[in-house]
């Protein structure tokens, strides 16, 4: 029997697909947009509720403001919601950290927010995919393992974070802090489309670019004034000819604001981009560079510019113990009848920073879907059970003592430090 003596446990799971469907479809209903600090405190009071049977030590963590560089080139601080973490048996044999985002890009002005489901394996809406319905795979898991006979042997943290698609600026320290205390990490984003894993992501750093020139009087004295949109638009221009020559490189500038009335030589630009590379080298390369050009037009009469950097985001690297990981996947989905790959991808989530701080990591064990990010987004029904399986089966593994988590990397995991 599939399963073998875990089989009872993973029927049990079957017989929690309606309940789970209909989490999603109420959590999604939710606004959770990442600065909608009132959606996301609605959410996180219907996940403890859900929680409560888990048991854990629970602790709202309060988060520092979200900072962002405003279209008039002014710092603005936004709240963000508490993180949400629940422990328990700290000093168990092995640790395992659990992590999933509440937020969603879809504020409340967002016109996508219903959650329709157009055929009984498919629900379209919010989030469903990204990632409402990873968090109920993860709480789901959880109940399984709670369930079987050697759940002493293993201990559990579970982080739920409010700003991940922000990059998570008020919650990175407590996931860096968080790894070190643990054995292993599953993080619940979305499986890729076609159901594979991610092996290895980018690294990425967001940038806001800010130059400041002089206004003056577009017919009558021109030339008194220092056109901002145009020095930044020399700027962009120099940095798609440098991404031009290394195509491994993403830079992609999301928003340009500036300007006004016509008959006005524009004194403000502001423009914010993205980079992402395997290697942090080669983004610290383009950085350097574009705070040249900036320097450069810094010595201009007349000009003034600045380069503001978000917190950065280091790649995940498909190192030794990351491979071992995703070989026990593999195995664990051969029991199951799932067929388990793996490849590259581009984004990057909490999982870039828990493998940064060492922690081995699996970042896509959330259900399958697609067009994340769109008002297409969707999540195929049937992954919940699946995904559902394949983390209990693991996790139930791993204090049966029938797998091992892998050796860890040496850049910072000390279990026993932690301890106590």
């Amino acid at each position: 029997m599939a399963g073998g003596r875990f089989a009872p446990i993973l029927s049990w799971i079957d017989d929690q697909h309606p309940r789970m469907v209909e989490l999603v479809r109420a959590w999604a209903s939710i606004n959770t947009g990442s600065l909608n600090v009132f959606g996301l405190r609605r959410l996180s009071e219907q996940v403890l509720q859900t929680a409560q049977r888990l048991g854990g030590e629970v602790q709202q963590v309060p988060l520092p403001a979200y900072e962002v560089i405003d279209d008039a080139g002014q710092t603005q601080r936004y709240p963000l919601a508490e993180a949400l973490v629940i422990r328990k048996r700290p000093a168990a044999p092995i640790q395992v950290l659990l992590a999933i985002h509440l937020d969603t890009v879809y504020g409340p002005e967002h016109p996508f927010q219903r959650v329709e489901q157009p055929s009984p394996d498919i629900l379209h809406g919010p989030g469903v995919a990204d990632a409402k319905g990873g968090l109920v795979v993860l709480l789901t898991a959880l109940e399984a393992l709670e369930r079987s006979e050697d759940a002493e042997r293993i201990g559990w943290e579970l982080i739920l974070n409010p700003d991940e698609e922000l990059s998570s600026p008020g919650s990175a320290a407590l996931l860096t802090q968080a790894a070190k205390r643990h054995h292993v990490g599953l993080v619940f984003e979305p499986a890729l489309p076609d159901g594979k894993l991610v092996s290895q992501r980018k690294g990425s750093v967001n940038y806001t670019l800010v130059v400041r020139g002089r206004a003056a009087h577009a017919g009558r004295d021109p030339e008194h004034g220092r056109n901002a949109i145009h020095a930044m638009a020399k700027l962009i221009s120099r940095l798609d000819a440098l991404r031009q020559q290394m195509p491994e490189v993403v830079v992609n500038v999301g928003r340009i604001a500036g300007g006004g009335p016509v008959n006005v030589v524009p004194d403000l630009a502001v423009a914010r981009l993205n980079i992402r590379a395997q290697q942090m080298q080669q983004i610290r390369a383009i950085e350097d560079r574009l705070r040249r050009w900036m320097h450069e037009l810094n010595q201009e009469e007349g000009f003034s510019a600045e380069l503001r950097e978000q917190p950065s985001v280091p790649p995940k690297l498909m190192d030794e113990p990351m491979r071992a990981l995703l070989e026990q996947v593999r195995a664990c989905g051969q029991e199951l009848g799932l067929s388990i790959d793996w490849r590259p991808s581009g984004g990057i989530c909490d999982g870039n920073r828990l493998a940064a701080a060492g922690l081995p990591t699996l970042d896509t064990l959330g259900p399958c879907g697609g067009e994340i990010h769109s008002e297409q987004e969707y999540l195929l029904l049937p992954s919940l059970t699946q995904r559902v399986k394949l983390a209990a089966m693991l996790m139930m593994k791993y204090a049966a003592g029938e797998l091992g988590p892998p050796t860890p990397s040496a850049d910072g995991v000390d279990i026993k430090r932690s301890r106590g």
